[in-house]
């Protein structure tokens, strides 16, 4: 019996929604601050995916400027109807929910459409007479009496105009009383019923599933008598998968259906670096109601694989020699970039790296280019060719769970001396944990991380790796210090501090690989 493993995306991929056209399927994540934003994968067996782009890839799409870490792109949908694909999510603070659309998943995707629509986390639903409808979560319309009194409503969508028409219902506040933060609404039309599939509890340790449904689209809805439906919040703090939720339901070719939702495994204590993660269930049908991990109930860390034909894993290359003319795919940027900082046709086979006064701490686009933490224990290493000028220049590699959480390891100038630091920023606090005199313009960099232990090595060659400092405690990387939604990001870096610099860095290759 064939097997896999969750989670399908590891690392911060929260947010899934997923569809599919024929025998091929589509999922795409939140990205919150980071540029390009959405990212989206193709899969023929849903086990093995492979990212094909970004929705959302151009800046005239993507308006992040001045946003913190966790604002930004929230829970996007992806939907396909009469060969055009839709997303829609929002965008928090610079012009709320907006949907593109393609014919080609893998882009060129529209501009946005912006909707007249409060609240977050928007769907879609394509009705079997033609009609199109906006689903999405909101504030209870008689004030919001507590903190997360929320409605799931409903408004039909003109996707002539995209504009929203007619009068919008609110539909469902979740399974409990008096509930919290109904949010994820995606609407499926089963057998003649309508059901509303919804998280609620907050995306935190009591995130939980929830379903509903009605045989008219407009309500009223009537929850499922086993409500929840999948949570692991009665589990405890010790179970090593944490905040389950936020699911959207496919069903294959063959008449399987599956869920694709978010969850965190945690480790070194309630701690969780590496963010909300795409993993993956089975989900069947009784009595006319879906269960999800029918046997357990819970989210499990092995399934049988889906009746598919079996897909190769998608293996992307551990090292990054920076030989093509864009990044691939698993880099991404913090906020909107405005001007160009990073190049990889200056000097043919390397990251160039422009220092400017932007710093990681900032709410702007520092020169950075960084992807996800996607296991526990992890090596990443990379060779730079740099000399600072001055006591204000410095570049290196970075760990970051957010602007006031991070770790900077560079080489940087101390009065006469070039050193190699390691900075810990926590809440927006910085403090230099160890430094070294050094005098070699080509540095080989490496961090290796057991669990919570983070350790920093350099060296003038890759065989004569030297302890900068090890087992540092890199649980200011977990939402559960830092906050906010994301998860941990690492990647190069280089800055002049708040000063004026025609300085450069370089970088040979990067190295990211899971130990």
């Amino acid at each position: 019996m064939k097997t896999f493993n969750n989670p399908i995306l590891p690392g911060f991929y929260p947010d899934p929604s997923v569809c599919r056209v024929g025998e091929d399927y589509y999922l795409v994540t939140s990205s919150f601050i980071y540029f390009p934003g959405v990212p989206i994968f193709h899969s023929k067996d849903l086990v093995n995916w492979k990212q094909i782009g970004h929705v959302l890839d151009r800046p005239s799409q993507l308006p992040l400027d001045g946003q913190k870490q966790s604002r930004g792109i929230f829970a996007p949908t992806i939907r396909y109807n009469d060969g055009v694909f839709y997303m829609i999510t929002t965008n928090v603070e610079e012009g709320g929910n907006f949907l593109v659309t393609a014919t080609d998943p893998a882009g060129p995707w529209s501009d946005p459409y912006y909707l007249d629509a409060p609240g977050i986390d928007p769907s879609l639903f394509f009705d079997d007479d033609g009609k199109v409808y906006y689903h999405g979560t909101r504030p209870a319309p008689e004030g919001e009496k507590y903190s997360g009194n929320w409605e799931v409503w409903l408004q039909e969508l003109d996707i002539n105009s995209m504009k929203l028409v007619g009068e919008s219902v609110g539909l469902w506040r979740g399974a409990l009383r008096d509930v919290v933060w109904p949010e994820g609404p995606h609407i499926y039309k089963v057998n003649g019923y309508y059901y509303l599939m919804i998280s609620e509890a907050g995306t935190a340790h009591h995130h939980a599933v929830s379903v509903a449904r009605s045989e008219s689209l407009k309500g009223p809805y009537v929850g499922n008598r086993g409500n929840p439906i999948l949570t692991h919040r009665h589990l405890g703090i010790n179970y090593p998968i944490a905040n389950v939720g936020h699911f959207d339901l496919v069903e294959t070719q063959n008449g399987e259906w599956w869920g694709i939702g978010l969850a965190s495994r945690i480790y070194g204590g309630y701690y969780r670096n590496l963010g909300r993660e795409t993993f993956m269930l089975p989900v069947t049908w009784e009595d006319g109601w879906p269960v999800m991990s029918a046997g357990t109930g819970k989210l499990e860390m092995s399934y049988q694989k889906p009746n598919l034909p079996e897909s190769k894993p998608v293996l992307l290359p551990a090292c990054d020699h920076f030989n093509n003319k864009e990044l691939n795919f698993s880099w991404n940027v913090l906020r909107t970039p405005r001007e160009e900082f990073y190049s990889l046709t200056e000097r043919p086979g390397y990251l160039s790296l422009k220092l400017r006064p932007e710093r990681i701490t900032d709410l702007k686009t520092p020169s950075c280019v960084a992807r996800r933490q996607q296991h526990i224990d992890f090596a990443a290493s990379a060779l730079m060719e740099f000399t600072p000028k001055a006591e204000n220049e410095c570049a290196g590699m970075v760990l970051m769970q957010s602007e006031d959480y991070n770790f900077t390891f560079v080489h940087t100038k101390n009065g006469e001396n070039t050193v190699l630091q390691l900075i810990k920023c926590a809440d927006g606090k910085e403090e230099v944990l160890k430094e070294v005199q050094i005098s070699a313009s080509m540095l080989y960099l490496k961090v290796e991380a057991y669990g919570q232990d983070y350790s920093f090595y350099y060296g003038e060659s890759e065989n004569s790796y030297k302890p900068l400092i090890e087992d540092v405690d890199g649980r200011i990387l977990s939402t559960d210090i830092a906050g906010g939604f994301v998860g941990a990001e690492l990647g190069l870096y280089a800055s002049s501090n708040g000063e004026s610099s025609e300085n450069n860095a370089y970088f040979d290759w990067f190295e990211y690989v899971g130990l």
